[in-house]
């Protein structure tokens, strides 16, 4: 099987970020992508608040599968190795549920995601006006439930939108305040 390196970024927030630790950081997310060669993108955002040295790392993967992780310390190396063994813990867990998994056949599609801005005084009196702040598109992936849950157990997000594959609607998993999953149906009525 051959091995490509995963396209890797290396960001530094509040630091300016040396070329050593951006090899280091490199070297050890490459190293990742041998075990699991479905990394396709990486992102590493370092941070320095006073001692504390923070890793934190985006990985992109096949299967609109996304996860990420980090981890603090006071030394930025220590902090990058602590994050990349986090990773592979994540990505083995991951690499064994996808293997028990039935994968079913659908193709994704793109839907416009729109945040309002409430304008005006908050009481019922009042005039209320929204307006759209900003509009994102992200690609909606046809997945059954169970894909649906794989993902959210696998990333740290609250909530994920996706089209039933059962019933071709659009559907909202997310997660409750105890851990557990619910699911949002809606019904034309």
């Amino acid at each position: 099987m051959t091995h490509s390196v995963p396209e890797i970024t290396v960001t530094g927030r509040h630091v300016s970020i040396t070329e050593s630790i951006k090899e280091y950081a490199r070297k050890k997310i490459s190293n990742i992508g041998i075990d699991f060669p479905r990394i396709l993108r990486a992102q590493v955002i370092l941070d320095v608040e006073k001692y504390r040295h923070i890793a934190e790392v985006i990985l992109h993967c096949g299967n609109h599968i996304t996860l990420d992780a980090s981890e603090v310390s006071e030394d930025m190396y220590a902090s990058i190795d602590q994050v990349v063994a986090k990773l592979m813990r994540q990505l083995r867990k991951a690499k064994t549920k996808i293997q028990r998994h039935q994968p079913r056949k659908n193709s994704p599609r793109e839907v416009p995601l729109h945040v309002i801005e409430t304008e005006g005084a908050q009481d019922e009196e009042s005039d209320i006006t929204h307006r759209v702040v900003r509009t994102e598109r992200f690609t909606l992936k046809p997945m059954f439930l169970d894909e649906a849950v794989l993902q959210m157990e696998l990333s740290p997000k609250t909530f994920l939108v996706f089209q039933n594959a059962e019933n071709q609607r659009l559907n909202v998993l997310y997660r409750r305040k105890n851990g557990a999953f619910a699911l949002i149906d809606p019904q034309v009525g």
